[in-house]
């Protein structure tokens, strides 16, 4: 059962085709095993492994950042990055709650968007080029993925919906102090697991992981009265550079 979670989740956060059971791909489903996020993220920053080595090996570090940068936009089908543009653009622009609402589901991407994107995406190349080491530079990858998708997880525990919408099943089903608990578990013996040899490495991105998720709802919360999808979103893609950027 939880093998078969983990799959949709997968299917879910990333373009990879995997799962056979329709069920599982359903939004409630997923929500419901949201806590299994971090899982996720250690086997999204596995699967970027090769790239890192490969294009280590053949290129300079601007050049690999890019190229892992890149990837990562690609392999979450750039719909996190696509969620910072509009959180970006809801924030910036001035007017109530329904204004907002409406310019964050404008499918045009707006000036604060463009901004947010292209910042994003030269942060995360300077952030990357900037860890030296390749041990390092693999650790870095994937414990900034498991935390990344943590602060997903905790975002949803300790926010209420902006809105009827996709984060509302998050939110809802996230409610429950077990399942906060076990997620809190699973990232840090995955943390521990993977930076044994350097644990202060791990928990400073993790504890750079989730102030950086509260500050993210504090401002969602006083510009929407809540979080919403794209501010989840978001918030994958922002904690993602700011653990980097911690390291450089």
């Amino acid at each position: 059962m939880v093998f078969r979670s983990i799959l949709g989740i997968i299917a879910f956060l990333t373009i990879l085709p995997v799962g056979n059971s329709a069920k599982n791909y359903e939004l409630e489903n997923i929500a419901k095993k949201m806590y299994l996020f971090p899982l996720v993220g250690a086997v999204i920053g596995m699967i970027t492994l090769p790239v890192v080595i490969a294009s280590t090996y053949f290129f300079n570090q601007y050049i690999t950042a890019f190229i892992i940068t890149i990837f990562l936009i690609v392999l979450t089908g750039i719909h996190h990055t696509d969620a910072l543009a509009d959180f970006a653009d809801g924030i910036m622009v001035r007017g109530n709650k329904e204004k907002k609402y409406q310019v964050m589901h404008d499918p045009r991407i707006g000036s604060a968007g463009a901004v947010a994107i292209s910042g994003y995406v030269v942060g995360m190349i300077v952030a990357i080029s900037s860890i030296s080491g390749m041990e390092r530079l693999i650790i870095a990858v994937i414990v900034s993925e498991i935390v990344s998708k943590y602060s997903m997880v905790l975002q949803a525990f300790y926010s209420n919906s902006a809105w009827d919408g996709y984060s509302s099943q998050f939110t809802k089903n996230m409610k429950s102090k077990k399942k906060i608990f076990l997620s809190t578990i699973i990232t840090i013996a995955l943390v521990i697991l993977i930076t044994y040899t350097n644990i202060y490495m791990g928990f400073q991105i993790l504890v750079i992981g989730i102030i950086s998720s509260l500050i993210i709802a504090y401002i969602s919360n006083k510009n929407l009265g809540g979080i919403t999808g794209d501010v989840i979103g978001a918030t994958n893609e922002i904690v993602r550079l700011a653990s980097l950027i911690s390291l450089t």
